[in-house]
Protein backbone atom coordinates (compact mmCIF):
# COMPACT_ATOMS: atom_id res chain seq x y z
CA UNK A 1 0.00 0.00 0.00
CA UNK A 2 2.70 2.46 0.96
CA UNK A 3 4.47 1.28 -2.46
CA UNK A 4 1.36 2.69 -4.25
CA UNK A 5 0.76 6.03 -2.11
CA UNK A 6 4.40 6.99 -3.37
CA UNK A 7 4.00 6.50 -6.89
CA UNK A 8 2.11 9.37 -6.70
CA UNK A 9 4.44 11.61 -5.83
CA UNK A 10 7.15 11.87 -8.87
CA UNK A 11 9.37 13.71 -6.63
CA UNK A 12 10.16 10.50 -4.14
CA UNK A 13 11.63 8.69 -7.36
CA UNK A 14 14.61 10.80 -7.31
CA UNK A 15 18.38 9.57 -6.68
CA UNK A 16 21.57 11.44 -5.45
CA UNK A 17 25.25 10.03 -6.40
CA UNK A 18 23.16 6.72 -7.03
CA UNK A 19 21.11 7.22 -3.41
CA UNK A 20 17.70 6.94 -3.37
CA UNK A 21 16.12 10.27 -2.17
CA UNK A 22 14.92 9.85 1.79
CA UNK A 23 13.15 13.01 1.95
CA UNK A 24 12.65 13.90 5.63
CA UNK A 25 11.22 17.63 5.61
CA UNK A 26 8.13 17.14 5.86
CA UNK A 27 7.77 19.78 8.78
CA UNK A 28 9.56 22.41 6.02
CA UNK A 29 7.32 21.50 3.33
CA UNK A 30 5.55 18.64 2.02
CA UNK A 31 5.67 16.41 -1.29
CA UNK A 32 3.30 17.04 -3.77
CA UNK A 33 1.09 14.16 -5.72
CA UNK A 34 0.72 14.26 -9.30
CA UNK A 35 -2.76 14.95 -9.07
CA UNK A 36 -2.41 18.66 -7.50
CA UNK A 37 0.59 19.28 -10.20
CA UNK A 38 -1.74 18.56 -13.25
CA UNK A 39 -4.39 20.25 -11.25
CA UNK A 40 -2.23 23.33 -11.42
CA UNK A 41 -1.44 22.82 -14.92
CA UNK A 42 -5.20 22.50 -15.96
CA UNK A 43 -5.68 25.67 -14.74
CA UNK A 44 -2.76 27.61 -17.28
CA UNK A 45 -3.36 25.33 -19.99
CA UNK A 46 -7.52 25.15 -20.21
CA UNK A 47 -8.77 27.80 -17.87
CA UNK A 48 -6.35 30.51 -17.57
CA UNK A 49 -8.58 34.06 -16.37
CA UNK A 50 -9.14 36.10 -13.89
CA UNK A 51 -11.55 35.38 -11.27
CA UNK A 52 -14.37 37.60 -10.06
CA UNK A 53 -13.85 40.10 -13.07
CA UNK A 54 -15.26 38.67 -16.26
CA UNK A 55 -18.64 37.38 -17.36
CA UNK A 56 -17.30 35.31 -20.17
CA UNK A 57 -17.55 31.77 -20.10
CA UNK A 58 -13.38 31.27 -19.49
CA UNK A 59 -13.48 33.45 -16.19
CA UNK A 60 -16.65 31.91 -15.05
CA UNK A 61 -15.19 28.82 -15.28
CA UNK A 62 -12.07 29.90 -12.91
CA UNK A 63 -14.18 31.37 -10.85
CA UNK A 64 -16.83 28.95 -10.04
CA UNK A 65 -13.05 26.41 -10.02
CA UNK A 66 -11.31 28.87 -7.62
CA UNK A 67 -14.73 29.07 -5.41
CA UNK A 68 -15.59 25.45 -5.57
CA UNK A 69 -12.09 25.13 -3.35
CA UNK A 70 -13.33 27.51 -0.44
CA UNK A 71 -16.72 25.36 0.03
CA UNK A 72 -13.86 22.25 -0.21
CA UNK A 73 -12.00 23.98 2.69
CA UNK A 74 -15.00 24.91 4.55
CA UNK A 75 -16.31 21.26 4.56
CA UNK A 76 -12.61 19.55 5.03
CA UNK A 77 -12.20 22.01 8.54
CA UNK A 78 -16.02 21.94 8.95
CA UNK A 79 -16.41 25.86 9.41
CA UNK A 80 -19.81 26.60 9.77
CA UNK A 81 -19.59 29.03 6.86
CA UNK A 82 -17.66 29.49 3.41
CA UNK A 83 -18.19 33.50 4.77
CA UNK A 84 -15.69 32.51 7.58
CA UNK A 85 -12.76 30.81 4.78
CA UNK A 86 -10.21 33.82 3.56
CA UNK A 87 -7.68 32.92 0.90
CA UNK A 88 -4.18 34.00 2.05
CA UNK A 89 -0.25 33.43 1.22
CA UNK A 90 0.25 31.58 3.66
CA UNK A 91 0.22 31.00 7.72
CA UNK A 92 2.36 33.60 8.15
CA UNK A 93 0.24 36.44 6.17
CA UNK A 94 -2.54 34.76 7.93
CA UNK A 95 -1.37 35.88 11.30
CA UNK A 96 -0.21 39.05 10.43
CA UNK A 97 -3.73 39.78 8.64
CA UNK A 98 -5.49 39.31 12.23
CA UNK A 99 -2.71 40.91 14.28
CA UNK A 100 -3.04 43.57 12.22
CA UNK A 101 -6.88 44.05 11.86
CA UNK A 102 -8.27 42.26 14.77
CA UNK A 103 -5.40 43.12 17.50
CA UNK A 104 -4.93 46.50 16.47
CA UNK A 105 -8.62 47.60 17.05
CA UNK A 106 -8.74 45.09 20.01
CA UNK A 107 -5.91 45.53 22.24
CA UNK A 108 -4.76 48.76 24.18
CA UNK A 109 -2.51 49.93 26.67
CA UNK A 110 -1.80 47.14 29.75
CA UNK A 111 -4.05 44.41 27.98
CA UNK A 112 -2.02 41.22 27.97
CA UNK A 113 -1.29 39.37 24.77
CA UNK A 114 -0.01 35.53 25.68
CA UNK A 115 2.06 33.23 22.88
CA UNK A 116 4.21 29.85 24.16
CA UNK A 117 7.80 29.11 24.20
CA UNK A 118 7.28 26.84 21.44
CA UNK A 119 6.15 29.19 18.92
CA UNK A 120 7.34 29.50 15.01
CA UNK A 121 8.51 32.85 14.52
CA UNK A 122 5.24 33.32 12.56
CA UNK A 123 3.03 33.02 15.59
CA UNK A 124 5.50 34.63 18.03
CA UNK A 125 7.07 37.76 16.32
CA UNK A 126 3.00 39.94 15.23
CA UNK A 127 1.83 39.75 18.45
CA UNK A 128 5.17 39.94 20.13
CA UNK A 129 5.40 43.59 17.89
CA UNK A 130 1.71 44.37 18.12
CA UNK A 131 2.07 44.32 22.06
CA UNK A 132 5.18 47.11 21.04
CA UNK A 133 2.98 49.39 19.14
CA UNK A 134 -0.08 48.99 21.79
CA UNK A 135 1.80 48.81 25.26
CA UNK A 136 0.31 45.75 25.81
CA UNK A 137 1.92 42.94 28.10
CA UNK A 138 3.42 40.14 26.18
CA UNK A 139 3.44 36.96 28.24
CA UNK A 140 5.28 33.63 27.07
CA UNK A 141 3.83 29.86 28.13
CA UNK A 142 6.92 28.24 29.12
CA UNK A 143 7.53 24.69 29.33
CA UNK A 144 8.18 21.88 31.41
CA UNK A 145 11.34 19.70 31.38
CA UNK A 146 9.34 17.09 29.07
CA UNK A 147 8.75 20.11 26.74
CA UNK A 148 5.12 20.11 26.92
CA UNK A 149 3.00 23.51 28.50
CA UNK A 150 3.47 23.55 31.74
CA UNK A 151 0.44 23.70 34.00
CA UNK A 152 1.88 26.34 36.40
CA UNK A 153 2.20 28.63 33.66
CA UNK A 154 -0.82 28.23 32.02
CA UNK A 155 -2.25 29.10 35.32
CA UNK A 156 -0.27 32.05 35.62
CA UNK A 157 -1.53 33.52 32.48
CA UNK A 158 -4.80 32.31 32.60
CA UNK A 159 -5.39 34.68 35.82
CA UNK A 160 -3.93 37.64 33.68
CA UNK A 161 -6.85 37.60 31.70
CA UNK A 162 -5.27 37.81 28.28
CA UNK A 163 -7.09 39.55 25.34
CA UNK A 164 -5.56 37.08 23.17
CA UNK A 165 -3.71 33.82 23.37
CA UNK A 166 -1.51 32.11 20.46
CA UNK A 167 -1.15 28.92 20.59
CA UNK A 168 0.52 26.12 17.90
CA UNK A 169 -1.42 22.69 17.88
CA UNK A 170 1.66 20.93 16.93
CA UNK A 171 5.52 21.93 17.59
CA UNK A 172 7.46 22.14 14.62
CA UNK A 173 10.48 21.73 16.84
CA UNK A 174 9.68 19.12 19.17
CA UNK A 175 6.69 17.97 17.49
CA UNK A 176 4.66 18.29 20.63
CA UNK A 177 0.99 18.16 20.59
CA UNK A 178 -0.62 20.40 22.67
CA UNK A 179 -4.10 20.48 24.18
CA UNK A 180 -6.08 22.98 22.33
CA UNK A 181 -9.53 21.90 22.89
CA UNK A 182 -9.22 21.81 26.89
CA UNK A 183 -6.95 25.50 26.56
CA UNK A 184 -9.43 27.13 24.49
CA UNK A 185 -12.33 26.31 27.01
CA UNK A 186 -10.21 27.69 30.13
CA UNK A 187 -9.48 30.84 27.95
CA UNK A 188 -12.50 31.66 26.79
CA UNK A 189 -13.84 31.22 30.19
CA UNK A 190 -12.22 34.82 30.57
CA UNK A 191 -12.77 36.31 27.65
CA UNK A 192 -9.17 35.45 25.35
CA UNK A 193 -9.21 35.48 21.90
CA UNK A 194 -8.18 32.17 21.03
CA UNK A 195 -5.85 31.90 17.97
CA UNK A 196 -4.57 28.51 16.34
CA UNK A 197 -1.70 27.96 14.45
CA UNK A 198 -2.27 24.23 12.91
CA UNK A 199 0.08 24.85 10.36
CA UNK A 200 2.20 21.88 11.87
CA UNK A 201 -1.18 19.87 13.46
CA UNK A 202 -3.45 19.75 9.98
CA UNK A 203 -0.71 17.82 8.64
CA UNK A 204 -0.76 14.63 10.91
CA UNK A 205 -4.60 14.01 11.75
CA UNK A 206 -7.97 15.08 11.32
CA UNK A 207 -8.69 18.67 12.11
CA UNK A 208 -12.21 20.27 12.69
CA UNK A 209 -13.21 23.36 14.48
CA UNK A 210 -15.70 21.42 16.89
CA UNK A 211 -12.99 19.55 18.04
CA UNK A 212 -10.90 22.50 18.83
CA UNK A 213 -13.39 23.86 21.20
CA UNK A 214 -14.50 27.97 21.33
CA UNK A 215 -11.44 28.71 19.09
CA UNK A 216 -11.55 32.04 17.38
CA UNK A 217 -9.38 31.79 14.17
CA UNK A 218 -7.25 29.21 12.87
CA UNK A 219 -4.45 29.23 10.06
CA UNK A 220 -2.45 26.53 8.06
CA UNK A 221 -0.60 26.81 4.85
CA UNK A 222 -1.18 24.61 1.54
CA UNK A 223 2.45 23.44 0.82
CA UNK A 224 2.13 21.78 4.42
CA UNK A 225 -0.61 19.35 3.43
CA UNK A 226 0.59 18.43 -0.50
CA UNK A 227 -0.72 21.56 -1.79
CA UNK A 228 1.37 24.16 -3.73
CA UNK A 229 3.26 26.76 -2.00
CA UNK A 230 2.04 30.32 -1.55
CA UNK A 231 -1.42 29.69 -0.62
CA UNK A 232 -2.70 29.72 3.21
CA UNK A 233 -6.24 29.51 4.81
CA UNK A 234 -7.48 32.11 7.65
CA UNK A 235 -10.31 30.52 9.41
CA UNK A 236 -12.57 33.09 11.50
CA UNK A 237 -15.84 33.34 13.63
CA UNK A 238 -18.10 35.09 11.21
CA UNK A 239 -18.76 37.73 13.86
CA UNK A 240 -15.35 38.29 14.62
CA UNK A 241 -14.41 38.92 10.46
CA UNK A 242 -17.15 41.36 9.80
CA UNK A 243 -16.07 43.96 12.89
CA UNK A 244 -12.46 43.64 11.46
CA UNK A 245 -10.88 46.19 9.02
CA UNK A 246 -9.19 45.55 5.37
CA UNK A 247 -6.07 43.98 5.68
CA UNK A 248 -4.86 45.39 2.42
CA UNK A 249 -7.10 47.58 -0.32
CA UNK A 250 -7.66 47.72 -4.15
CA UNK A 251 -9.45 45.38 -6.84
CA UNK A 252 -11.78 42.79 -5.36
CA UNK A 253 -12.37 43.93 -2.08
CA UNK A 254 -14.67 46.79 -2.50
CA UNK A 255 -18.30 47.31 -3.18
CA UNK A 256 -18.03 50.75 -4.00
CA UNK A 257 -15.03 53.50 -4.59
CA UNK A 258 -16.14 57.25 -4.28
CA UNK A 259 -13.66 60.49 -4.39
CA UNK A 260 -13.24 60.45 -0.50
CA UNK A 261 -14.79 57.01 0.66
CA UNK A 262 -15.09 53.38 -0.18
CA UNK A 263 -17.33 50.82 0.77
CA UNK A 264 -15.69 47.40 1.35
CA UNK A 265 -16.94 44.10 -0.31
CA UNK A 266 -18.98 41.50 1.86
CA UNK A 267 -16.64 38.92 3.47
CA UNK A 268 -14.61 36.90 2.99
CA UNK A 269 -13.42 38.56 -0.20
CA UNK A 270 -13.03 41.84 2.20
CA UNK A 271 -9.59 40.38 2.81
CA UNK A 272 -8.64 39.21 -0.56
CA UNK A 273 -7.49 41.97 -2.36
CA UNK A 274 -6.26 41.80 -5.86
CA UNK A 275 -5.58 38.84 -8.09
CA UNK A 276 -5.21 35.45 -6.01
CA UNK A 277 -2.90 32.44 -6.61
CA UNK A 278 -5.50 31.09 -8.40
CA UNK A 279 -3.99 28.04 -9.92
CA UNK A 280 -2.53 27.37 -6.38
CA UNK A 281 -5.83 27.52 -4.72
CA UNK A 282 -7.44 25.24 -7.11
CA UNK A 283 -4.06 22.78 -6.51
CA UNK A 284 -4.98 23.22 -2.63
CA UNK A 285 -8.10 21.73 -3.76
CA UNK A 286 -6.82 18.47 -5.67
CA UNK A 287 -4.53 18.23 -2.03
CA UNK A 288 -8.01 17.78 -0.11
CA UNK A 289 -9.45 15.48 -2.36
CA UNK A 290 -6.31 13.68 -2.41
CA UNK A 291 -6.14 13.24 1.32
CA UNK A 292 -9.60 12.69 1.66
CA UNK A 293 -9.18 9.59 -1.09
CA UNK A 294 -6.35 8.19 1.43
CA UNK A 295 -8.51 9.15 4.64
CA UNK A 296 -7.33 11.15 7.66
CA UNK A 297 -7.81 8.67 10.09
CA UNK A 298 -5.38 6.55 8.44
CA UNK A 299 -2.76 8.14 7.51
CA UNK A 300 -3.06 9.60 11.20
CA UNK A 301 -3.11 5.38 12.60
CA UNK A 302 -0.11 5.34 10.21
CA UNK A 303 2.07 8.35 11.43
CA UNK A 304 1.32 6.75 14.82
CA UNK A 305 3.06 3.80 14.53
CA UNK A 306 5.67 4.98 12.88
CA UNK A 307 6.26 7.54 15.58
CA UNK A 308 6.31 4.90 18.05
CA UNK A 309 8.89 3.16 16.54
CA UNK A 310 11.49 5.82 15.29
CA UNK A 311 11.25 7.23 19.32
CA UNK A 312 11.63 3.66 20.62
CA UNK A 313 14.84 3.21 18.50
CA UNK A 314 16.04 6.66 19.19
CA UNK A 315 15.82 5.89 22.86
CA UNK A 316 18.41 3.10 22.86
CA UNK A 317 20.77 5.19 20.97
CA UNK A 318 24.22 6.67 22.78
CA UNK A 319 25.57 10.10 22.41
CA UNK A 320 22.63 11.99 21.18
CA UNK A 321 19.96 14.22 22.56
CA UNK A 322 16.94 14.10 21.61
CA UNK A 323 14.25 16.87 21.92
CA UNK A 324 10.67 16.12 22.91
CA UNK A 325 8.99 13.94 25.14
CA UNK A 326 9.69 10.41 24.95
CA UNK A 327 6.19 9.11 25.33
CA UNK A 328 4.86 9.26 21.76
CA UNK A 329 0.81 9.62 22.80
CA UNK A 330 2.54 13.15 23.23
CA UNK A 331 3.96 13.94 19.85
CA UNK A 332 3.99 13.63 16.23
CA UNK A 333 6.34 12.23 13.69
CA UNK A 334 8.87 14.96 14.20
CA UNK A 335 11.94 14.28 15.66
CA UNK A 336 15.02 16.82 16.50
CA UNK A 337 18.51 15.84 17.53
CA UNK A 338 21.50 17.36 18.70
CA UNK A 339 24.90 14.38 18.27
CA UNK A 340 27.66 15.31 21.20
CA UNK A 341 30.53 16.73 19.92
CA UNK A 342 29.12 17.28 15.58
CA UNK A 343 27.20 20.50 15.00
CA UNK A 344 23.67 20.21 13.43
CA UNK A 345 24.47 21.48 10.06
CA UNK A 346 27.99 18.82 9.44
CA UNK A 347 25.06 16.14 10.57
CA UNK A 348 22.95 17.25 7.82
CA UNK A 349 25.78 17.11 5.61
CA UNK A 350 26.10 13.71 6.56
CA UNK A 351 22.47 11.98 6.54
CA UNK A 352 23.01 14.09 2.78
CA UNK A 353 25.91 12.04 1.78
CA UNK A 354 23.70 9.15 2.57
CA UNK A 355 20.29 10.76 0.14
CA UNK A 356 18.72 11.58 3.59
CA UNK A 357 16.93 14.97 3.68
CA UNK A 358 16.90 16.39 6.80
CA UNK A 359 16.31 20.06 8.10
CA UNK A 360 19.42 21.44 10.04
CA UNK A 361 18.81 25.00 12.12
CA UNK A 362 16.96 26.98 14.59
CA UNK A 363 13.70 26.02 12.80
CA UNK A 364 11.89 29.46 12.84
CA UNK A 365 12.27 29.08 16.48
CA UNK A 366 14.77 31.29 18.19
CA UNK A 367 12.93 31.94 21.51
CA UNK A 368 12.96 28.03 21.96
CA UNK A 369 16.40 27.82 21.17
CA UNK A 370 17.35 30.57 22.76
CA UNK A 371 16.14 28.75 26.03
CA UNK A 372 17.86 25.55 25.52
CA UNK A 373 20.86 27.23 24.70
CA UNK A 374 21.61 25.21 21.19
CA UNK A 375 22.71 27.04 18.41
CA UNK A 376 20.50 24.59 16.29
CA UNK A 377 19.56 21.17 16.16
CA UNK A 378 18.79 18.29 12.74
CA UNK A 379 15.25 17.34 12.53
CA UNK A 380 13.57 14.62 10.85
CA UNK A 381 10.14 14.75 10.03
CA UNK A 382 7.73 12.26 8.46
CA UNK A 383 4.74 11.68 6.50
CA UNK A 384 2.68 9.33 5.46
CA UNK A 385 4.45 8.54 2.66
CA UNK A 386 7.76 7.69 4.28
CA UNK A 387 8.25 3.93 5.12
CA UNK A 388 9.72 1.84 7.77
CA UNK A 389 12.17 1.19 5.84
CA UNK A 390 13.37 4.81 5.62
CA UNK A 391 13.39 5.30 9.05
CA UNK A 392 16.13 2.65 9.69
CA UNK A 393 18.14 4.45 6.80
CA UNK A 394 18.01 7.80 8.96
CA UNK A 395 18.11 5.63 12.45
CA UNK A 396 21.14 3.59 11.11
CA UNK A 397 22.89 6.95 9.66
CA UNK A 398 22.28 8.70 13.36
CA UNK A 399 23.87 5.78 14.84
CA UNK A 400 27.00 6.24 12.37
CA UNK A 401 27.50 9.87 13.09
CA UNK A 402 29.17 9.50 16.21
CA UNK A 403 31.94 7.34 14.86
CA UNK A 404 32.39 9.37 11.28
CA UNK A 405 32.80 12.74 13.28
CA UNK A 406 35.12 10.82 16.12
CA UNK A 407 37.94 12.42 14.28
CA UNK A 408 36.44 16.03 13.53
CA UNK A 409 38.06 16.98 17.01
CA UNK A 410 34.09 19.16 16.88
CA UNK A 411 33.29 20.43 20.34
CA UNK A 412 30.62 19.11 21.88
CA UNK A 413 26.68 21.28 21.55
CA UNK A 414 25.83 23.05 24.85
CA UNK A 415 22.80 23.29 26.35
CA UNK A 416 19.95 22.50 29.21
CA UNK A 417 16.44 21.76 29.62
CA UNK A 418 13.81 24.27 28.96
Amino acid sequence: MRELIRKDFPNLDRTFDGKPLVYLDNAATSQRPKKVVDATIKYYTHMNANVHRGVYQLSQEATDAFEAVRGKVARWIGAPSEREVVFTKGTTESINLIASTYGEANISEGDVIAVTRMEHHANFVPWQQLAKRKKARFEIIELTNDWRLDSKEIDRVLALKPKILALTMLSNVTGVSNPISSLSSRFKMVGTTIVVDAAQGIAHGEVTIDRLGPVDFLVFSAHKVCGPTGVGILWGRETLLEKMPPYQFGGNMISHVGDFDSEWNDLPHKFEAGTPDIAGVIGLGAAIDYLETLGRVRIEEFEKKLTHYVLHELNKIDGIRLLGPTDPHHRAPIFSVAVDGVHAHDLATFFDMRGISVRAGHHCCHPLMMKLALPATCRASFSFYNTTEEADLFLNALRDAPRFFARSGKRPPQGGTP
